[in-house]
């Protein structure tokens, strides 16, 4: 029996993006068994991987002392591999027959790319999602067969890559108007604990029988779940966005101060709007104290601009 310790990211969106490894390692070493240390964000991403032994959750301390506790709780083990996504020290510091540390790339590529790059894999693994069976049984509990689902995530983890909540209402209204491309559908609204403002302006546009609202009401597990179901999902970049994606759900994720390039939803069942401002022109004014902008950097971004990238994804993902 191999031993294999995957070291990834506190945020969730991270996790998902290094998912996308772990499978192929699951494929491709189908005796070993699989240790997860994570934080605890993304701690419920992973409670239904196969072949799994522990997951060490790393909560964050003073003077990095998570790292000394991974390394208290894992030095005493012989290990076959050691994947460090987070290109840590600690990684270096445990026996193991190989160890596989990233290494960030000078010219900065997607960052599923640039995760598949720990491995050398010239083919790029796709993000997995990992669900169990009674896990779809509630998903298809929350949102039933009576209706295709549009499902959207109206907050992020930080003002700047906000679209405002009146016009996620307006887009909404209009997808799943009578005429609209999405007639009958309803809307499902997906959020944290914290999110109920950003969700006030979605139920404020639409009828009470046009909406089920979901925020802080699910655990993550379960929020992965149900993302497989919808017939399309809206959000701006968090790392719901990035779990839609990996469902195979067609995704339109609205980009505006944070590169699409590097972060943009990964797969073919993905596209990505943005206003008229460049990334680029974003870092220009604001280099890296974007994300403490304490209003959001998406006005450029128009109702109009995001209907009609849509409706083209609903288009090209009409046969899925």
């Amino acid at each position: 029996m191999e031993r294999v310790l995957f070291i990834t990211s506190t945020r969730i969106g991270d996790a998902v993006i290094n998912s996308g490894i772990l499978q192929h390692l699951l494929e491709t070493r189908p005796e070993a068994r699989f240790t997860i240390a994570c934080g605890p964000l993304a701690e419920p991403l992973f409670r239904a991987l196969p072949r799994l032994d522990e997951i060490i959750v790393m909560a964050k301390k003073k003077g990095g002392g998570h790292w000394m506790d991974l390394w208290q709780r894992t030095v005493k083990k012989r290990w076959d591999l050691v994947v460090d996504i987070r290109g840590s020290g600690t990684s270096y510091f445990l026996w193991t027959k190989k160890r596989r540390i990233l290494k960030r790339p000078e010219t900065p590529i997607n960052k599923v790319e640039e995760a598949a790059s720990i491995l050398r894999l010239d083919d790029v693994p796709d993000p997995t999602l990992y669900v169990s069976e009674e896990g779809r049984r509630r998903a298809l509990d929350t949102l039933d067969d009576k209706q295709p689902w549009l499902a959207v995530c109206p907050s992020a983890s930080a003002p700047y890559k906000v679209w405002p909540g009146d016009r996620f209402g307006e887009l909404l209204k209009r997808l799943i108007a009578a005429d609209g491309p999405m007639a009958g559908a309803k809307v499902a609204i997906f959020g944290g604990p914290g999110d109920h403002d950003a969700a006030t302006p979605i139920l404020d546009a639409l009828d009470s029988d046009q909406v089920l609202d979901l925020t802080g009401k699910l655990a993550l597990d379960d929020v992965a779940a149900c993302l497989h179901r919808p017939r399309l999902y809206i959000g701006n970049d968090s790392g719901l966005m990035h779990i839609s994606a990996a469902a195979g759900t067609p995704t339109l994720g609205l980009m505006g101060p944070t590169d699409d390039r590097l972060y943009g939803p990964w797969g073919d069942n993905t596209a990505v709007v943005r206003g008229a401002t460049s990334f680029e022109e974003h870092y220009a004014r604001f280099k890296d104290k974007r994300r403490f902008q304490p209003e959001s950097l998406m006005l450029d971004l128009d109702v109009e601009a995001a209907y009609e990238a849509a409706i083209s994804l609903l288009q090209r993902t009409e046969k899925r």
